[in-house]
């Protein structure tokens, strides 16, 4: 492989991805929207939603201006670094932008698409999810190579790889913002519209009469696709880049080869882009198997791919395979890709038995709802403990595979194969936001049953899919944080000139252990803390409203509930994201790098746990509902459907917001501390 071709070839397979989103985008926007009082609804969601999103980044933009000139004041090759930053930050906060501007657009034309048929109203909103998804792999691999190519072709710099670590700084400290910002305007408008609206006025959900509606819908939108966007977006670089470093540092002195895994993402692109044409079906029964179809068209051709790859070099192949101290030639290393692909599959699919409403945890939910509140949330409570097992055991059993086969560049190479058919998975996942609204607005603007169940059908896959979205986002990373927990350990050892030791016994590593495993409980209790403040006004603001509402006097005004998710998800996400950046930096300045890595494992065991356990007990929590509302159990309005709101409702924070935040934040110390390096030795 020679290093250009390699990133022209990569370059160019990125802007097929972003070309593909484009011819996607164009597709939705040719669909009709229905009827004026859809167009309007429409309109409201999509101006709450662009208003929200131009606050934060006008926001972002003060936070990424401050910490670049920290980079560029205060690090080696300061203002490269900076520069990369900037762009990362960038890169993240676009994609972000253009998967809930046309998300926002997609839903009013799933919902007058479901007039039609059940296939055309998939169609669409897949086709939403897969702007988002095309656009963050494009984005991201044309950011690596396009910088790859400045660094090291035009500039020339020796350490090429070090600036770009910047790269997957700023696209990480967007996710988080993004995700914690999003996360809890969306859950500060949830809590408020169910609580006030189901349980205590027995309104049917997204009743147009409730006035936290518009801000619920527009929440799902900021939270759950430019949130998982900008997230995935940072795993997907943050995967890519630790490889690379682990290539040039770890395994090989050749350029050639540790672009590796850019190839690998591009072939990852090409068999996402032809798994999007096997979604497609007109049996409400089988939505869920045309998506997993899709999904695993994609994985087998990604498969395909890799095999010719490790033909094609297989001498180059064996080289990394033999630092492992094994014989297996070029399958080595690609072995360990497909222990990757094979444990995201596999997370994917537990993460759907543990939330799925056709699954037994989630029936049984709901079946304890039938004796109230309480025992709604401790089954609730103990299926998402239960849950942690699972995943854990396969995430340890896979690293230690992917290091069989390929040392730790395997473990890191793992990270990428999980991450590979992203296109295809992300716009999965991404769907699902997109077949909420269209219900939403299928009932605000009164159209017929039949148009509100066909949307239901696509909302209960879809709230399926986002939970497999989240144990994906999850699981990936884990094995991406433990990759830059040892291109950390690797360059702390370049930087001091001796090898970095991470003592159990010593009581610095200890100590940062334990710090460690408490950012995850702090984290997750700022996060708690802010929804529940924030859902607190919401309501107060709802009972105001609704007295006035129900008797005619007043409308409903939409306008004040937008207002106070935005103010309260703005000034609340700070904390949480300095304390991200902070905490590390701290720690490597005053305890040294030992404790710093004793750090990263802390928060990697106990953040990984706690973020797979919140993902999904709110998952469960929310299909135990739904499962509730066809019918079973009493239906909606009875004491267990109140139950099993308040349920949902504590579910609420626990997988939109303090859970996905957590994985980011595991991997943003990471990359932090990896960056400031040059401050701790």
């Amino acid at each position: 492989m020679n290093t250009q071709n390699i990133i022209y070839g990569a370059g160019a397979v990125a802007l097929v991805s972003l070309a593909f989103a484009v011819i996607r985008r164009r597709f939705i926007y040719k669909q009709p929207q229905g009827t004026d009082e859809m167009k309007k609804l429409a309109g409201l969601i999509q101006d709450g939603a662009m208003a929200f999103l131009k606050k934060e980044y006008s926001w972002l933009c003060v936070f990424v201006t401050v910490v670049a000139l920290a980079i560029a004041v205060g690090l080696p090759n300061g203002g490269y670094k900076a520069a990369c930053f900037i762009y990362g930050a960038f890169s993240s906060a676009l994609a972000g932008f253009i998967g809930m501007r046309v998300a926002t657009r997609s839903a009013v034309r799933t919902t007058e698409a479901a007039k039609t048929s059940l296939s055309k109203a998939l169609t669409v909103a897949f086709s939403s999810g897969a702007v988002m998804g095309f656009t963050v792999v494009g984005l991201g691999l044309l950011g690596i190579v396009l910088l790859t190519w400045i660094m090291k072709e035009q500039v020339g710099l020796t350490d090429w790889i070090d600036p770009i670590f910047g790269f997957s700084f700023g696209a990480s400290s967007i996710a988080l913002f993004a995700r914690v910002g999003g996360g809890i305007f969306t859950k500060a408008a949830d809590v408020g519209a169910d609580l006030v609206g189901k349980v205590e006025s027995n309104m049917p959900e997204d009743d147009p009469r409730n006035p936290a509606t518009i801000a619920d819908n527009v929440g799902d939108n900021v939270g759950d696709v430019a949130g998982m966007g900008a997230d995935l977006f940072e795993s997907y670089v943050g995967a890519i880049i630790a490889s690379i470093a682990l290539g040039l540092t770890t395994v090989t002195d050749s350029t050639n080869i540790a672009l590796y895994p850019v190839v690998l993402a591009a072939i990852g692109i090409v068999a996402s882009m032809i798994g999007t044409f096997a979604v497609r079906t007109n049996d409400e029964s089988k939505i869920s198997s045309a998506l997993t179809r899709g999904l695993l068209v994609a994985s087998a051709l990604f498969v395909g791919g890799t095999v010719v790859l490790a033909l094609l070099i297989p001498d180059e192949l064996a080289a990394i395979g033999a630092t492992a101290g094994n014989d297996y030639g070029p399958w080595g290393v690609t072995g360990a890709v497909w222990v990757g692909l094979l444990l995201g599959l596999l997370i994917g699919h537990i993460t759907e038995y543990y939330t799925s409403e056709e699954k037994k945890p989630a029936r049984q939910i709901a079946e304890q709802s039938e004796t109230g509140t309480a025992t709604n949330i401790i089954h609730g409570l103990a299926v998402g403990m239960e849950s942690c097992a699972a995943p854990m055991v396969l995430i340890a059993f896979g690293t230690l595979t992917a290091h069989h086969l390929a040392g730790v560049y395997g473990i890191a190479i793992a990270a990428v194969g999980m991450l590979s058919t992203l296109g295809i998975s992300l716009g999965v996942d991404a769907y699902g936001p997109v077949a909420d609204n269209a219900g939403g607005l299928a009932e605000m603007s009164d159209c017929d049953p039949e148009v509100r169940q066909r949307t239901d059908k696509l909302d209960a896959v879809g709230n399926t899919t986002a939970a497999i979205g989240k144990g994906f986002a999850i699981g990936s990373a884990a094995l991406t944080a433990l990759a830059l927990f040892v291109t950390y350990q690797a360059a702390v050892t370049a930087a001091s000139g001796k090898t970095l030791t991470i003592d159990l016994l010593e009581p610095k590593v200890i100590a940062g252990l334990f710090l460690g495993g408490t950012c995850a409980f702090l984290f997750s209790a700022l996060t708690m803390k802010a929804v529940g403040r924030a859902a607190q006004k919401m309501i107060t603001e709802v009972r105001r409203q609704l007295p006035g509402i129900l008797s005619g006097e007043n409308e409903p005004d939409s306008g004040t509930c937008v207002a106070i998710s935005t103010q309260a998800a703005l000034k609340e996400m700070i904390l949480p994201g300095v304390l991200a950046v902070a905490v590390p930096v701290a720690v490597g300045k005053f305890l040294g790098p030992a404790a710093l890595g004793g750090l990263l494992a802390g928060a990697l065991v106990t953040g990984v746990l706690f973020a797979i356990f919140m993902a999904n007990s709110g998952g469960a929590w929310d299909n135990a509902k739904k499962y509730i509302e066809s019918g079973v159990h009493g239906g909606k309005g009875s004491p267990a459907h109140k139950a099993s709101v308040v349920g949902d409702t504590v579910g609420d924070p626990f997988k939109d917001t303090s859970g996905p935040s957590l994985n980011i934040l595991v991997k943003l110390m990471c990359i932090v501390s990896l960056v400031f390096v040059p401050l701790f030795v």
